[in-house]
């Protein structure tokens, strides 16, 4: 049986799926438990609606949604539930993602919404943040959150002694 998700993971279409799989990679590094689903704030507006607001309830804590070019789906659900709400604005359109990030990030006094990059990295850092607000009440996963940016920063180092030694230092 698979465990209630923690984090439900929404992109406005099934084309979004590239990008979001980074905040899903992320989650699973973790294990934590995540859902996803399609759903737009323009074309499937009842279905995103009772997504955001029944997923308290079944006990997510987190809401990552992604979208692209008008963005409205991460203030959509933002509006609809008081759990926090990541946007990933997605690349593509006429101004390459730009527009989804203005969309995303430019909410309204009273419903927030954490707003990442564009595109992949912030679908990644999505993922990531999402870890950093259930680590703050689970020693365990800000103790796995550590060792992860202690493995970044030991990557670095690697790379950096194989370009020295590639460059005779």
């Amino acid at each position: 049986m698979k465990n209630a998700p923690q984090v439900l993971i929404l992109m406005g279409s099934d084309s979004d799926l590239p990008v979001m799989r980074e905040a899903a990679g992320i989650l699973d590094t973790f294990n934590i438990a995540w859902e996803m689903h399609v759903s737009s704030a323009h074309r499937s507006p009842v279905k995103t609606a009772k997504l955001a607001s029944e997923a308290a309830g079944r006990g997510v804590r987190i809401i990552i949604a992604g979208a692209g070019m008008a963005a409205h789906l991460a203030g959509v659900v933002a509006s609809e539930t008081t759990l926090p709400v990541i946007g990933v604005p997605m690349p593509g359109g006429a101004l390459n993602g730009v527009d989804a990030l203005y969309a995303t990030v430019q909410m309204p006094g009273g419903i927030p919404v954490a707003t990442m990059a564009i595109g992949k990295a912030g679908a990644k850092n999505a993922g990531l943040f999402a870890v950093q607000v259930l680590a703050l009440n689970d020693a365990g996963l800000a103790g796995a959150l550590t060792e992860y940016r202690h493995e970044m920063e030991r990557e670095v180092e690697l790379k950096d002694a194989e370009l020295q030694a590639s460059l005779g230092n």
